[in-house]
């Protein structure tokens, strides 16, 4: 009895010191749960069960699958409560299984506003689960709240009521060789990101606000074929809102963009002292004539945040300006786009931002979600917040004012970082790709260390100008297309203490899905060709796989039932990245048959 004891509070501080878990749970279940999207309030993405370890993952086996029926760009993290799984299927489709075997108890079928216009395609990343509700946001920029036991609707709300002007290929010119390409994406609004649930109140953000012309491939299994910044006035000002979780009646909103103050301070480096060849006194000089710029900055939220209840702050990530890329129209800093955001949970007021980028012309998105963690300095404990980049470095700031603690080696290679785009094109890596992109990091808080799935994927940076002729307007725009060469993935182990890289690993294709570590000293994460694998996480070597139909582009969880342990992950791959689509749910668990 006494040992059962000292085992649960074990559990119970391992948890706690995770940080904090969701309302309405004690501290031995949600060990067992995996109840938000980052697993906790902190996005940490680490699990303190040890069941499947460093010594018997070879053990590891097939407990179920579940096929969705929908075989399409599939991104979402499950949710684990009370013995039930929660699930966001490509469209905003919503199914609720049995944990233990994977039946389907109860399905919620998402059917989109006639003729709004996606704009990130069908991927979503997940849903909530709070108060006998589950929530989801929406590729047509609704927030819809279901029954957890039937699936039925309580509300459903609009969180933007229209649609905004979109770039097309009629903005280029007819014999402009790119007209002439299939488009997959442009400006509308929806939203990507799984909400999070706090304080009687459903937190989440819009995207699209600045996401420019996308060009498909001219192959399904091919990468994106490129990303077009278009000059002129597309989007609107992103926003991260709340809402309440009973009603949906909306709380606050912080708009990205401030209608005052966006221009800055004309920053003419990061805020770290890189230079970004900027022509202020250009931008300085057209300022006058762009005034109104801020109606049309994107900015979008792209990001779960995570949430600190102590400081009563909660932290997420901006995307881009718009137009994309092409900054003529947008002088200044365009804030606050491409920063880190620390906003009061309370009220969304602003506490601070840390801006990455300022008046980013290449695509350098905070896609990824921030995680906090204490920082072990000095022998002290500092709150922090950290944040892996589209540019190569992983950041760590103080947690209440901001403040840079860490930058780390760069966990990718780097080649003409913050260089502007020219005619005859400039090779550039990390390019609008990342880095990582929207694939959530973990931390071990304990070990002091954060792991990252990224990639090398070098881009052509291209300015192409047209003048009038002929009647015809002159028209700019600005291309980033993948260049021709090789590419791949990497995984990292950064040390949180020196911002050094304590080992990596390559892959053969660029990371793009997340991480999970756990306190079995395991690292899992998949790979676009179908692999889903496990590492020993203080030294990296590959310890298992397991070969999928489809592209594991989704970040794993870990979850325990009737005493066994279980690992999930989806398989459903990524368009854009070229990566084989399917509709699995593949979940393992220990086959003691095995042998070790």
């Amino acid at each position: 009895m006494k040992k059962t004891c000292l085992t649960l509070l074990s559990i119970c501080f391992l948890v706690l010191q995770g940080c904090a878990q969701q309302p309405g749970t004690n501290a031995a279940q949600a060990a067992n749960e995996w109840p938000s999207y980052g697993r906790d309030l902190s996005n940490q993405r680490f699990s303190p069960l040890a069941q499947i370890n460093r010594d018997n993952v070879m053990q590891l086996a097939p407990a179920w699958t579940y096929r969705s029926g929908i075989k399409a760009t599939f991104q979402a993290t499950p949710i684990v409560t009370g013995g039930v799984m929660y699930l966001a299927l490509p469209f905003n489709h919503v199914v609720a299984l049995d944990a233990r075997t994977g039946k389907e108890l109860w399905r919620y079928e998402h059917k989109r506003r006639a003729g709004w216009k996606m704009c990130c395609g069908p991927g979503n990343r997940g849903v909530a689960v709070s108060g006998g509700k589950v929530y989801i946001g929406t590729v047509d920029a609704r927030v819809v709240a279901l029954d957890a036991k039937t699936g039925k609707v309580i509300w459903d709300i609009d969180a933007v009521s229209e649609n905004v002007r979109t770039e097309g290929v009629d903005a280029l010119h007819a014999d402009d060789p790119f007209s002439r390409e299939k488009v997959s994406g442009g400006t509308g609004i929806g939203i990507a990101m799984a909400p999070v649930v706090y304080g009687g109140k459903v937190i989440i953000g819009i995207t699209g606000v600045g996401y420019g012309l996308h060009i498909d491939s001219p192959r399904e299994d091919a990468p994106l074929g490129a990303v077009i910044g278009v000059a002129g006035r597309y989007g609107r000002p992103g926003f991260l809102a709340a809402f309440d979780a009973e009603t949906g009646k909306r709380v606050w909103q912080f708009d990205t963009i401030p209608s005052e103050g966006w221009e800055g301070k004309f920053s003419p480096t990061t805020p770290d002292g890189v230079p970004l060849n900027r022509n202020i006194a250009k931008e300085k000089a057209t300022f006058a004539q762009y005034s109104e710029s801020w109606r049309y900055g994107g900015g979008s939220a792209w990001t779960t945040p995570a949430i600190d209840s102590k400081l009563g702050l909660l932290y997420f990530g901006t995307g881009n300006p718009s137009p994309q890329m092409d900054d003529v129209s947008r002088p200044g800093d365009n804030l606050y786009t491409v920063s880190l955001v620390a906003l009061e949970i309370a009220t969304g007021k602003l506490r601070w931002h840390y801006q990455q980028v300022p008046h980013d012309v290449w695509g350098y998105d905070l896609a990824s979600p921030p995680v906090l963690f204490d920082l072990k300095r000095d022998g002290k404990k500092i709150p922090a917040v950290g944040h892996a980049s589209k540019t190569g470095w992983f950041y760590v700031h103080d947690r209440a004012t901001g403040e840079l603690l860490l930058k780390s080696e760069p966990f990718v290679p780097q080649s003409n970082l913050f260089i502007h785009a020219t005619h005859e094109g400039t090779r550039v890596h990390p390019g609008v790709f990342g880095g990582v992109n929207w694939s959530p990091s973990a931390v071990d808080e304990p070990a002091q260390q954060a792991f990252v799935a990224a990639m090398h994927m070098p881009v052509r940076y291209t300015l192409h100008e047209t003048p009038a002729i002929d009647g015809r307007p002159a028209i700019r725009y600005t291309v980033s297309e993948p260049m021709d060469e090789p590419t791949w993935g990497l995984l990292s182990s950064i040390d949180l203490q020196t911002g050094r890289i304590r080992w990596q690993h390559k892959t053969p294709e660029p990371l793009v899905g997340g991480v999970l570590a756990t306190s079995g000293s395991l690292l899992f994460t998949g790979e676009g060709n179908g692999s889903f694998d496990a590492f020993d996480s203080a030294s990296g070597k590959l310890l298992w796989k397991y070969q999928a139909e489809a592209g594991v582009n989704a970040p794993p969880i870990t979850y325990a039932l009737d005493g066994e342990q279980y690992v999930a992950v989806v398989a459903g791959g990524n368009q854009i990245w070229g990566y084989k689509q399917g509709d699995f749910v593949l979940v393992f668990k220990l086959n003691k048959k095995v042998a070790q």
